[in-house]
């Protein structure tokens, strides 16, 4: 295919040129009614660009078919059979996967360390839980992806599960061994969907953990927000084999998603295609090795610990995308809310996520020299300023050895003692955080 070409863009570009007037929405008329002092802060072309895609873009009918044929484009660039644009973020987009795969009363089997999409998908859709529990990193306290043999046995002890939703790579990172989960859930004929948001860019560099579609996920749905080159709420499903009917799929996202589709995802989802297809791999090679510069930097600061492939060594994940910083600072005498609030107000630089033990940073393939410098110098200065962090009561942290995960998550023994208090910056003799 000629992934030169960006059907979106193209009639974006044509509707401009033909200088259509639009007797329908938006009502700010391209822009016309937009109250100036708007327009000096978000800019004009944002309105000029925010076209209906229906009796816009394309006719009723899509004749045209522009949506159609950006989306071939799409499933043709990552190696997926269908490719669908969705407009109202991952979020909807994971209700709707669940809903094509699973109604209500029917069972599926979801990951514990679930996103609040899949939470509310339960009660939206009405599907029965059945919890498949994370390996659980005692040490960091930190949850990483199931693993195949917890697929297999939750999906014996529940034969009539629709399928399994599995989330990878994790808010943090480390990532499940899609391709077991995938063999597991198909041994018993049921799809694997794969909460894919954080993944968008992993089909485009050898060097990152493995795509769901090439690990023989059915399903996967990705947030090209988060990690690519697309405006807010950009999402998109991937599909193969026949376990979930693409009409299907069609049908439920069509039920839950809007009518009022934004242009500006469309357009935005397909010149971050044609961007990936053409420059993707140099691009990301840089971002990878920048990533990785930050690491070691990061490494040689006094209290700060990124996590890094040790996880793997270790056996806790199958994989970890080297685009995702992570970086413990429990010794520095803070949590990650301190630390995360400490950066913003003193040095204006906003990671992408704290907890009550680290903080994140995404670096894609936008970052550069300067945005390098500034994130290692920052997080030089959050070290120096330490001291002078308000020091806060510390944070409970239950020891996972007192929870029997077969149970619910129900203590073994109710007698058993509360958790102890741990010191922020974690104990003194290099045993495991409890």
């Amino acid at each position: 295919m000629d992934h030169s070409r960006v059907p979106v863009l193209e009639a974006l570009e044509a509707f401009r040129r033909r200088g259509d007037i639009a007797y329908g929405p938006p009502g700010h008329k391209q822009g016309r009614g937009v109250d100036p002092r708007v327009a000096e802060i978000v800019g004009l072309d944002v309105f000029r660009s925010d076209v209906l895609s229906l009796n816009g873009l394309d006719d009723r009918r899509q004749s045209q078919g522009v949506l159609s044929r950006a989306q071939e484009l799409m499933a043709d660039a990552v190696g997926a059979e269908h490719a669908f644009f969705s407009t109202c973020g991952s979020s909807l987009s994971v209700k709707t996967a669940m809903l094509a795969a699973a109604g209500p009363g029917e069972k599926l089997l979801l990951s514990r360390n679930a996103h609040k999409s899949v939470v509310a998908a339960v009660v939206v859709n009405g599907v029965e839980p059945i919890w498949v529990h994370p390996k659980f990193d005692a040490e960091r306290h930190l949850a990483h992806p199931p693993e195949p043999d917890d697929v297999r046995r939750r999906l014996r002890e529940h034969p009539d599960a629709k399928g399994m939703l599995l989330i990878t790579p994790t808010d943090w990172g480390s990532c499940a061994d899609v391709g077991g989960v995938a063999r597991v859930c198909h041994e018993f004929d049921v799809p694997v969907i794969v909460d894919e948001a954080w993944g968008a860019h992993l089909p485009f560099h050898p060097a990152l953990p493995a795509w769901g579609m090439d690990a023989d996920a059915d399903l996967v749905v990705t947030s090209v927000h988060k990690m690519g080159g697309a405006v807010e709420q950009s999402s998109v499903f991937h599909l193969q084999h026949d376990r979930v009917s693409p009409e299907a799929l069609k049908q439920r996202e069509d039920l839950l998603g809007t009518t009022s589709a934004s242009s500006l995802v469309y357009a935005t989802l397909d010149g971050w295609r044609r961007q990936m297809v053409e420059q993707g791999r140099e691009l990301l090679e840089s971002a990878i090795r920048r990533a990785e510069r930050v690491r070691v930097a990061v490494a040689d600061l006094t209290g700060l610990r990124p996590m890094g492939r040790e996880i793997v060594e270790d056996g806790l994940a199958a994989d970890l995308d080297p685009l995702k910083l992570v970086i413990d600072v429990r010794k520095l005498g803070m949590s990650g809310m301190q630390a995360a609030e400490w950066l913003r107000t003193y040095r204006h630089v906003d990671v992408g996520g704290s907890d009550s033990c680290r903080i994140s940073a995404s670096i894609t393939h936008a970052d550069d020299d300067e945005t390098e410098e500034i994130l290692v110098e920052a997080l030089r200065a959050l070290v120096e300023h330490a001291d002078f962090v308000e020091r806060r009561p510390p944070v409970r942290l239950p020891n996972p050895r007192r929870w029997n995960w077969s149970r619910r998550c129900c203590p073994v023994r109710r007698s058993s003692p509360r958790p102890s208090m741990c010191p922020p910056s974690g104990p003194q003799d290099g045993s495991p955080q409890r």
